[in-house]
């Protein structure tokens, strides 16, 4: 006898409730009414012979096969979504940008309300990391990264610009007297534990004084920089705003690290990822152009 497959409909109706708890969000998210997800629930249950919820209706909790059925169809969906949209190629919807958390603080955001202005349809979804891109298992459109080749295979390389670091203090830490930063704590990140002896080796100056604090996050590292807790090596992206402000000081000039900063994309180019990633060349272009006659 041949099966009875559960409708589409029916499983999404489920998903949506089992994973917000309460068929009211489904609805909304679903944008259906209430009555349509219950009915579309209790249709499921009976093709399958088994309860999904259990408990009064203000509190339901799903039951052990109601929590089986979840974990299955949760990855199954976003697998569904992911799917459709590398494949749709449209102007609108949404767009998701995975890049280094500091990077998209200190720079991305700050310039991204030019990009909203020109495409207002795109939703740009913005997720930190820094991990290595692979797309056949990751569910972003673009990926911001700082490194040096080769890139992931299968990946559209957009180069944006070549880092410059430096060492960078508060301005109520100046004048600085020593070109070694004597006296002055030495500030560190877990994320670029090597960067003193990688600006000392490639600037030629010695560090005299190894001593200071270290930071988790990069970001947290710059802050305490900013509050006159030290000085510490920063890429030029995330501090060039705070420098023209006054906020940051830099006693020696910016170096090339060896590193650049690329967008990679899916090779299967639909249009919100081609219109993202020419704004971002865009954007990276006229920095660098405003940069010169700072660095």
């Amino acid at each position: 006898m041949a099966r009875k497959t559960p409708s589409l409909n029916a499983l999404r109706a489920f998903e949506a409730a089992g994973r917000h708890g309460r068929m009211t969000l489904a609805a909304d998210e679903l944008n259906v009414t209430h009555s349509a997800i219950s009915r579309q629930v209790q249709h499921l249950e009976d093709v399958l012979g088994v309860p999904l919820f259990e408990g009064p209706k203000n509190a339901l909790r799903l039951t052990d096969a109601g929590t089986r059925l979840l974990s299955g169809l949760v990855p199954a969906f976003d697998q569904i979504d992911l799917a459709v949209r590398i494949v749709a190629d449209t102007e609108e919807g949404a767009l998701d940008v995975s890049c280094p958390g500091t990077f998209t603080m200190r720079w991305l955001i700050p310039r991204l309300y030019r990009f909203q202005a020109l495409h207002p349809d795109i939703d740009v979804r913005l997720t930190s990391s820094s991990k290595p891109v692979d797309f056949s298992r990751d569910g972003f459109d673009v990926a911001i990264r700082v490194g040096s080749a080769p890139w992931p295979k299968g990946a559209d390389v957009i180069s944006l610009f070549s880092e410059q670091i430096g060492p960078v203090l508060a301005s109520s830490l100046a004048p600085v007297t020593s070109p070694d930063f004597t006296g002055i704590p030495l500030l560190h990140s877990q994320t670029r534990l090597h960067a003193w002896p990688d600006w000392s080796a490639r600037s030629g100056t010695s560090i005299g004084n190894a001593s200071g604090k270290e930071y988790e996050h990069f970001y947290f590292m710059l802050e305490a920089a900013m509050g006159g807790l030290g000085v510490c090596i920063a890429p030029w992206p995330f501090v060039s705003d705070d420098i023209r402000a006054g906020r940051l000081i830099a006693p020696h000039r910016f170096i090339e690290s060896g590193q650049d900063y690329v967008a990679l994309r899916r090779a299967r180019q639909h249009r919100k990822s081609s219109l993202f990633c020419e704004w971002l060349r865009k954007e990276a272009d006229e920095f660098s152009i405003a940069s010169k006659d700072v660095l």
